[in-house]
């Protein structure tokens, strides 16, 4: 089991900056993904960001060069970087996380919402 608990949502200017946080404990050994997904209203989830365990983050073409996605091995916590919002991006963002050692298990964070609106 891995548990994962998101931060960092509020509301901000459109040209603004947040940055998200997600921890995980727990089994954390056996985690091979990270990811942060986002739902806007009346739309699909939909991936943001994507960290493999191994090899290289990709990115929604929506974000690419505004939002940057990184990971501190120490603290277990992946971070979201998000630069020049838009009222687009307002959204409940996700962090996902797979896990498992015989089989991927997929684990999601609460949810924290990011509006952006003047």
């Amino acid at each position: 089991q891995v548990q994962v608990v998101e931060s960092g949502g509020g509301l901000v200017q459109p040209g603004g900056s947040l940055r998200l946080s997600c921890a995980a404990s727990g089994s954390i050994f056996s985690i091979n993904a990270w990811g942060w997904y986002r739902q806007g209203p009346g739309k699909r989830r939909e991936v943001v960001a994507f960290m493999p365990s191994t090899g290289s983050t990709t990115y929604a073409d929506s974000v690419k060069g505004r939002f940057t996605m990184s990971r501190d091995n120490a603290r277990n916590t992946v971070y979201l970087r998000m630069n020049d919002l838009k009222p687009e991006d307002t959204a409940v963002y996700y962090c996902y996380i797979g896990a498992g050692t015989r089989e991927v298990y997929d684990y999601w964070g609460q949810g924290t919402q990011v509006t952006v609106s003047s």
